[in-house]
């Protein structure tokens, strides 16, 4: 097993990580979250390289039903795990973060929220790889985004 470990923003209310490996960006942990969502201004989204792949799409969460713009990034990370040709839907929301990240990047990994000593604690089981591969599905009008190891 390989572990790593995210610094949390000591002052945020939700388990919000740093990626230092990133950008500095700062990350948002929902688990009740499927997709990957990009917060802020989209101009800083196409600094880091994305290109729109679907634009005006509606997906769930924030209370409700919600639209966005859906990019692929071509390289995200997230500590140790790599994410090549990353979906993320871009819906300016008023969130303390950059990125909202789903649980769902976490499929098959073990990972725990230390709120006492702010660290976001990631394990990978032998098992799987650290690279991740991230599918984006449209069913009756829903986005979903499923999570797999990838190839070392």
């Amino acid at each position: 097993m390989k572990q790593f470990t995210l610094p949390l923003v000591r002052q945020a209310q939700r388990p919000t990580a740093i990626l230092e490996d990133f950008y500095h960006l700062s990350a948002m942990l929902d688990t009740g979250a499927v997709l990957p969502v990009w917060v802020k201004d989209e101009k800083q989204l196409k600094k880091l390289d994305a290109v729109a792949i679907a634009f005006n799409q509606p997906f769930s969460g924030f209370g409700g039903k919600t639209f966005g713009t859906l990019y692929r990034l071509p390289f995200f990370r997230c500590g140790d795990l790599i994410y090549p040709n990353f979906p993320i839907i871009a819906s300016n929301i008023d969130l303390p973060c950059q990125i909202l990240i789903p649980a769902t990047m976490f499929s098959n990994l073990i990972y725990e929220i230390d709120d006492y000593h702010h660290k976001l604690n990631i394990t990978i089981p032998n098992t799987e790889s650290n690279v991740r591969n991230m599918k984006v599905e449209n069913k009756n009008g829903v986005l979903y985004v499923l999570c797999s190891k990838g190839d070392t």
